[in-house]
């Protein structure tokens, strides 16, 4: 009974998600926290790389990666 009836405020539930990801961060082994930084690091570099690819020839690249549409506007009416 001691405890306020209704929803838990915005705040109080941000907190706690702060927590739980703090706690997550401490629970991990130093094996997963490799893991981690190494999938980081990964992505970092496939970025990188697509970075470069950019710079080295703009139109191209935004050629090669441009997506495709499917538009049924396309057929001829009869």
């Amino acid at each position: 009974l001691d405890r306020p009836k209704g929803r838990q405020s915005m705040s109080d539930l941000n907190k706690n998600k702060r927590n739980k990801k703090v706690a997550e961060e401490k629970e991990m082994t130093y094996e997963q926290k490799l893991e981690r930084e190494n999938e980081l690091l990964r992505l970092e570099v496939e970025y990188l790389k697509k970075l470069r690819a950019f710079q080295m020839d703009p139109e191209g690249y935004l050629e090669k990666h441009k997506q495709r549409y499917h538009s049924n506007s396309k057929k001829s009416s009869n």
